[in-house]
């Protein structure tokens, strides 16, 4: 099973620094056509994605997963349903234990892919990988996915592990 595989802060949704409210959280245009597109060309989609704001204490735990929760039915009242929400919430830097240390699954390594990838039984040679930062490119290719695609939102931003580099998420729609 091949998969579209988005970071959250900054291709789902507008990433304002450490969104975890409702209220903060104002999804990307062209977010729910791409995804229904993806669905439309047999792929599963997943979210992948770093939240160190619960290492470091800005929101606990809890609080992503109901955010999630309301993003995951956001995206099923668009005719999307999200295989799965994948986050980290470990980062060496925090105060917050036990998530203030390394961790496999923080981009730029592969280990939160590779865990969609074993839960969800995806292909990752045909798969996508859409995300915003460097490191999401370098997780990516780490963990073997076929296609890295990178949106910059209009600026530039080099990366030498994405294949292709996209300005709208509607450019990222013909990828599909």
């Amino acid at each position: 099973m091949k998969a579209l595989l988005l970071d959250r802060d900054g291709v789902v949704n507008v990433d304002h620094g450490y969104v975890c409210e409702v209220e903060q959280f104002t999804f990307i245009d062209g977010i729910f056509a791409l995804t229904r597109r993806a669905v439309d060309h047999g792929f599963r989609v997943a979210v992948i994605t770093n939240q160190s704001g619960i290492a470091r204490g800005y929101y606990p735990e809890s609080q992503f997963l109901d955010l999630s929760r309301w993003m995951t039915a956001s995206f099923e009242r668009h005719g999307v349903t999200l295989a799965g929400v994948f986050h980290c919430p470990y980062h060496k830097a925090g105060t917050m234990p036990p998530y203030n240390r390394e961790s496999f699954w923080r981009k730029p390594n592969p280990g939160m892919i590779l865990e969609a990838q074993r839960r969800l039984g995806l292909d990752l040679g045909h798969s996508l990988f859409l995300g915003d930062q460097p490191s999401d490119m370098a997780a990516a290719r780490a963990a073997g996915v076929g296609r890295r695609v990178l949106l910059t939102h209009g600026q530039p931003t080099p990366c030498a592990d994405a294949d292709r580099v996209v300005a709208t998420l509607s450019e990222a729609e013909v990828l599909l």
